[in-house]
């Protein structure tokens, strides 16, 4: 990249934070979009008010390293529409098909061209894609389709090609492809009660045809419960959390789920198998075991429930 690229990539990158800084979000993730619940009296903590806004005092910035607690860069709303012609524009369906979509045939050379795009957009948050454009080398895939001779990503820099607003729109168009894809996992579900974000996921455990061709329990997976604070996005430890398996046709089964570390960063999790095909997973989120200090008076004191549905 030339020093005038790198220099043109550093505007664009500022000029994100200035116009996403109004509407940072607390810390979930995730992919992706969730309406924020404004933290309850006495959090002693930034506050939330309208249009996603947060107010926060000098002190608060201060305290915790120039950023309100639990600060997260979010990209501003696009305009998917638009988005749709800046990809036009820019030929990038010579290098990504996406089924459903009426762009011209690529005939490009086979051996350099990126990835399919079709359902990507349920599969990363806006973030991952405006640096993929923006800094394509940033995060490297290693394989066809991903890396040239060189080792690097084949995909080129559009930081001096867009402006802020194109670049918004046109991540606002990637992520509206949401439809014919089977990329990875789906998007864990994730829900807000009482002082909590909780977002449920499951890996491995994957269903298997059992006796004439019936679906049976899937193979022992790994459970996990990730419960934040609403209000500062910070994992919240101490908690009891339980959970209810319902599938139809089946006995309810109870597990208990432990605090634990892992490539998936501090979770409740255990190790169980799921039902296959439609059924609930019931947590159950106990007050929290430990002291709470004056800040935090009168949060985390009440037990909670949260029903997820899985399968279909």
């Amino acid at each position: 990249m030339t020093s005038g690229s790198k220099a043109l990539l550093g505007c664009a990158i500022l000029a994100l934070v200035a116009l996403a800084a109004a509407s940072a979000l607390a810390q979930h993730q995730g992919h992706e979009q969730h309406t924020t619940t404004p933290p309850s009296s006495g959090t002693g903590g930034a506050t939330q008010s309208a249009a996603g806004s947060r107010k926060v005092t000098m002190e608060e910035l201060h305290r915790s390293g120039g950023v309100p607690p639990g600060w997260k860069f979010a990209l501003p709303g696009g305009d998917a529409a638009k988005g749709r012609q800046v990809f036009a524009d820019l030929e990038c369906y010579k290098c990504h098909a996406i089924q459903g979509e009426s762009f011209p045939a690529t005939g490009g050379d086979a051996k350099n061209a990126g990835p399919a795009l079709t359902g990507m957009g349920g599969q990363h948050p806006s973030e991952y894609f405006a640096e993929s454009i923006l800094a394509p080398n940033a995060v490297i895939l290693d394989g066809p389709g991903y890396t040239g001779p060189d080792g690097k990503s084949i995909m080129p820099s559009f930081a001096d090609s867009l402006s802020v607003t194109q670049l918004v729109d046109l991540v606002a168009f990637l992520k509206s492809l949401t439809a014919g894809g089977h990329h990875m996992h789906s998007a864990a579900p994730e829900k807000t009660v009482g002082d909590y974000t909780v977002r449920l996921d499951y890996r491995g455990g994957d269903a298997h045809e059992g006796h004439a061709g019936h679906t049976t329990t899937t193979a022992s997976g790994h459970l996990m419960v990730f419960v934040a604070d609403r209000a500062t996005g910070e994992p919240v430890p101490y908690l009891p959390v339980s959970a209810t398996i319902r599938a139809a046709g089946k006995p309810a089964r109870s597990v208990k789920l432990s605090p634990m570390v892992g490539g998936q960063g501090f979770h409740y999790g255990v190790n169980v198998a799921l039902p296959a095909g439609a059924h609930t997973v019931t947590l159950t989120i106990g007050a929290v075991t430990i002291q709470a200090m004056a800040s935090a008076k009168g949060r985390f004191a009440k037990p909670v429930t949260v029903v997820f549905e899985r399968g279909a």
